[in-house]
């Protein structure tokens, strides 16, 4: 099932908030908020080495039931789903 375009952006805002990419060993900063896991944020534009990831840990991994990580590199859960 679709989302609508304003339950989306909730969704978005909420991963947001619970983010932890930027304690990543990882995380690069340049100005992005992180989120990567979520779909229409999608890979980071800086990060390009994979020193790490705590992916695993963080609790969006946990409420939206993701399995994969470096997200920040290798795309979004659906991204790595091939989806």
């Amino acid at each position: 099932m679709e989302m609508s375009p304003e339950e989306m952006q909730k969704k978005k805002e909420m991963v947001l908030s619970m983010c932890v990419c930027a304690k990543c060993p990882s995380w690069v900063e340049c100005g992005e908020k992180g989120g990567y896991c979520f779909p229409t944020i999608g890979k980071s534009s800086c990060i390009t080495e994979e020193k790490g990831c705590i992916c695993g840990g963080c609790p969006v991994t946990e409420k939206l039931g993701l399995t994969h990580g470096y997200y920040c590199t290798r795309g979004s859960e659906k991204e790595q789903l091939g989806m």
